[in-house]
């Protein structure tokens, strides 16, 4: 009688091992897959600041009465040896027009440094109306010792804000970045 008792008790301990090893395996599948969800939702709600990209789409075109200040904030990590700069602090724009400003960055340093913009919008709720249609942040920027380049970013502030009851109070919505380095060992291969 003990066989068939000792026999049922390892099928149940090794079931219940299988399903640990299953918890575990999709615990770490979850976890890699957590930072492209995570930022699925962001763009797709405007979470945290995070501004829309347009594909392939122009501005739908200018909201009569409705003007927005847009203020440009630009800063570089500590371990990145560039200046970055907007050329105009802050642009009054109409909602729903096609804008663009523009960004200088200069390489200080004696060697090529590749970098990347992240970036994000204030008030959060702007986020999501605040569409990019091009933009220096959507690639990694190179840049030899002592050069300097302009960067353009193409943008509107979407007419639908105005619709918004939690943001169609917004009269001035800031565009912030932040140059960081990328590591050249993981660009490399």
């Amino acid at each position: 009688m003990a066989a068939p008792a000792a026999r049922s008790l390892a099928d149940r301990n090794k079931r219940v091992g299988l399903v640990m090893l299953a918890v575990a395996l999709a615990m770490v599948g979850l976890g890699y897959a957590s930072v492209p969800l995570y930022r699925m939702f962001c763009q797709a709600t405007g979470f945290g600041g995070t501004t829309q990209r347009a594909e392939g789409k122009d501005a739908p075109g200018a909201v009569v009465g409705k003007i927005i200040n847009v203020r440009f904030d630009a800063n570089v990590a500590p371990a990145m040896p560039w200046t970055f700069e907007p050329e105009q602090r802050v642009e009054r724009v109409a909602v729903g027009a096609r804008e663009m400003a523009f960004f200088n960055a200069t390489n200080e340093s004696d060697r090529p440094i590749t970098g990347h913009a992240s970036f994000n919008v204030t008030p959060e709720q702007a986020g999501k109306y605040f569409t990019k249609i091009q933009c220096f942040c959507f690639t990694q920027q190179t840049l030899k010792p002592g050069e300097s380049i302009r960067m353009p970013v193409i943008y509107y502030v979407d007419p639908k804000l105005i619709d918004d009851p939690d943001a169609n109070d917004i009269s001035e919505i800031t565009l912030s970045y932040t140059f960081f380095p990328v590591d050249s060992d993981k660009t490399a291969g």
